[in-house]
C-alpha cells in the first residue's frame, strides 16, 4: 500500500483538539488512505511551517485559534466562503497552489439545523466576539433569515465594523458587551476564545430569557464556563460546539477527499464515555 496522505490540524494551543480522532473515524468509515496530525505552531513560525508542511508533500491542514485569518494570505486562491469570511479555516493543496476555504458556517448551520432541530426564521440572534471564529459563521447564520443578529464584542468598534462588512446579508449591528440592554435573545452564540481560558464574556445575564438556547463554539470534556454561566440563569438549551467541530470537519474532509462522510456514527461514537 503507498504512503498515506498527510493531513493535519494547526493551531497553539492545540493538545486539547479531537479533529485527529474525527479524521481517523472519517478515514475508516470511508475506505481512505491517509494520515491526520495536530501541530502546535506559535503565530510567529506560521508561515514557514505552513510551507514546510506543504513542501513535505502534505496535502490539507485545518487551522484553528489564533490562525484562521494569518493564513489568509499564504493561499494562492480564497474559496467563496472563506473570502466573505475574511478567515480560513481549512487549506487544500492544489496544482494552483493552496486553496483557503472556511467550513466553520457550514458546520455550524448544519449542527444547530440538522442535528439540533434549531430554526432560527425570524428569532433574535446574538453572536458574541467578533475575531476570526465570528467572521465565519456570520453569513451563514445571516443566510438563515434571522429577525435580527446582533454581534456584541470587548472592542464596540470592531464589532461595528463586522456588522458595517456583512450589513448587505442581513439585519445585522454591532455594539460593545456594555451596551447589552436587558431584552433576552432566542438563540446566543460565544464565538469568543473565552472558554478556552477557562473565562466568561462580561455579558449581562438578562440577554437569557426562558427560551434563549445557549450555544458555546467551543467544546470541553467538562461544561465550559459560558455554558455554566447559562445553566445558572436558566437557559432553555445549552450545547457545546462538538457537533459543529465534527460536521465542519465532514465538509473539509470532503474538499479534500471528494466523499462526504456520515456524521451522526461519528458523533455516536465522540459522546460515549472511553471504555475503562
Amino acid at each position: 500500500m503507498p504512503a498515506p496522505d498527510r493531513y493535519a490540524v494547526i493551531g497553539h494551543p492545540i493538545a486539547h483538539s479531537r479533529s485527529p480522532q474525527i479524521h481517523a473515524l472519517f478515514a475508516r468509515q470511508t475506505a481512505q488512505n491517509m494520515s491526520y496530525g495536530a501541530i502546535d505552531i506559535a503565530p510567529s513560525n506560521l508561515a514557514a511551517r505552513v510551507h514546510e508542511f506543504f513542501t513535505a508533500g502534505g496535502r490539507g491542514l485545518n487551522v484553528t485559534v489564533p490562525h484562521k485569518q494569518a493564513v489568509m494570505p499564504l493561499a494562492a486562491r480564497l474559496g467563496e466562503r472563506a473570502r466573505v469570511a475574511g478567515a480560513a479555516n481549512t487549506l487544500v493543496a492544489g496544482a494552483a497552489g493552496l486553496l483557503a476555504d472556511n467550513t466553520d458556517g457550514a458546520g455550524l448551520v448544519r449542527d444547530l439545523s440538522h442535528n439540533l432541530g434549531i430554526a432560527l426564521r425570524s428569532r433574535r440572534v446574538l453572536l458574541l466576539g467578533a475575531g476570526g471564529a465570528a467572521r465565519g459563521v456570520l453569513a451563514p447564520l445571516l443566510e438563515l433569515q434571522p429577525r435580527e443578529l446582533v454581534i456584541a464584542n470587548r472592542s464596540a468598534e470592531r464589532a461595528e465594523a463586522l456588522a458595517v462588512a456583512f450589513a448587505a446579508r442581513g439585519p445585522v449591528r454591532g455594539l460593545g458587551l456594555t451596551q447589552l440592554d436587558s431584552v433576552p435573545f432566542d438563540l446566543i452564540v460565544n464565538a469568543t476564545a473565552a472558554s478556552l481560558r477557562g473565562e466568561l464574556p462580561a455579558v449581562p445575564a438578562e440577554v437569557i430569557g426562558a427560551e434563549t438556547i445557549c450555544y458555546d463554539l467551543v467544546y470541553a470534556d467538562r461544561d465550559t464556563r459560558f455554558v455554566q454561566w447559562a445553566r445558572e440563569h436558566d437557559a432553555a438549551q445549552t450545547h457545546m460546539g462538538l457537533g459543529m467541530l465534527v460536521e465542519q470537519a465532514a465538509e473539509s474532509f470532503f474538499l479534500w477527499r471528494g466523499v462526504r462522510p456520515d456524521t451522526a456514527p461519528v458523533l455516536a461514537a465522540l459522546a460515549s464515555p472511553a471504555p475503562h
